[in-house]
């Protein structure tokens, strides 16, 4: 008997092995997962497109002290960034000349309210989420703001305001999204 479990636990051992092998080169390659509700869940790939108004990003957050607390809260995951902060996910909807104007029923880009925008006091913990001190500004060319099309709670820009294009790793495109 200790002979066949001792071929089981040499099997899985390579199984698994060869499994983490097929990880690290797919995710060498570009492949990316998201598993939050920030954009579409799904498998991404990684691409060295320019940053446009539209695009889904990934992106290290800044080492700010918003930042710091939504790691604190779970909003973010602790991760390779500076700060220890993992990567996030977002969709640039606003980009350099755009005039951007938050209020508590929304987020406006050029005067239109974006979808999901509407601002949120306290998270579901009753905890007050920051905002960004700024209710008014347009944004310069080293700026985007980094939102969430497809989901009312995502901690993004509305929150943290805009983020400086230096941050964004990699513009992502969907493979499969669910």
């Amino acid at each position: 008997m200790s002979r066949l479990l001792k071929r089981i636990t040499v099997g899985t051992a390579i199984g698994g092995a060869g499994l983490l092998l097929l990880g690290l080169a797919c995710y060498a390659a570009g492949a990316r997962i998201n598993t939050t509700r920030s954009i579409p869940l799904g498998l991404y790939w990684a691409s060295s497109k320019p940053v446009e108004k539209g695009d889904y990003v990934l992106f290290c957050p800044p080492p700010l002290g918003v930042f710091d607390t939504a790691k604190e809260r779970g909003y973010i995951r602790a991760g390779f960034c500076p700060g220890d902060y993992g990567y996030m996910m977002k969709r640039v909807l606003a980009a350099k000349d755009d005039a951007v104007t938050v209020a508590d029923d929304g987020v406006r880009v050029n005067g239109a309210l974006l979808p999901f925008s509407a601002l949120h006091k306290a998270d579901k913990g009753g905890r007050p989420l920051p905002r960004y001190q700024a209710n008014s500004y347009t944004l310069n060319e080293y700026q985007v703001l980094l939102m969430s099309d497809v989901n009312p709670l995502s901690f993004d820009s509305r929150y943290f305001g805009p983020i400086n294009r230096s941050q964004i790793k990699t513009v992502i495109f969907p493979v499969i999204t669910w």
